[in-house]
């Protein structure tokens, strides 16, 4: 073995970080390779991920139809519709002054065999209309926004007393609130 001389300057120096010129430049190198591996690692990942990207909205990978060819194909499917018969409910008012909401309203739905599944549970059906319809107020069912929400929960229940059939919409033929 070879004697090493250190000196007292020598281990001042380690201890306040100054070492010599090579351990220096080496220090300099392990980071920047650090560096350049995280960013060469980013950079793939990026294109990996725009790629796979670009292969669902190319329709290359994953069905193959886009959303305008779906949309196409169910508005061209034949639509059965089953009309309901005339609800008139009186509203929720806290004036104590009389309003009322007279709905015509027509299932719509993809399958005529659902039909044959609302006849029986029409009651039903009805009931669940009337006691969410007398609860709603005149406020509820102002402006497009309105109505939308009547439609859909509307929908939802007539769905939930029909299960396991499900309808496709409500339509509105008629709405007259007095």
């Amino acid at each position: 073995m070879a004697d090493v001389d250190v000196t007292p300057d020598d281990v001042a120096a380690d201890a306040a970080g100054e070492g010599d010129d090579a351990s220096e430049e080496g220090g300099k190198r392990k980071l920047s390779k650090k560096m350049l591996m995280i960013i060469a690692g980013v950079g793939v990942l990026f294109l990996v991920g725009g790629g796979v990207g670009a292969a669902f909205l190319l329709g290359w990978v994953g069905g193959g139809e886009s959303p305008e060819e779906i949309a196409i194909e169910q508005a061209q499917a034949p639509k059965f519709y089953y009309d309901l018969p005339e609800i008139t409910v009186n509203l929720a008012n806290a004036e104590r002054r009389a309003q009322y909401l007279r709905l015509l309203v027509a299932l719509e739905m993809s399958n005529e065999e659902i039909g044959a599944v609302i006849e029986p549970n029409l009651p039903r059906i009805l009931d669940v209309f009337q006691t969410y319809l007398r609860e709603l107020r005149v406020s509820d069912l102002e402006g497009s926004a309105g109505l939308f929400r009547l439609k859909h929960e509307l929908q939802r229940r007539i769905n939930l007393a029909i299960f396991p059939a499900e309808i496709d919409a409500v339509l509105f033929r008629e709405i007259i609130v007095q």
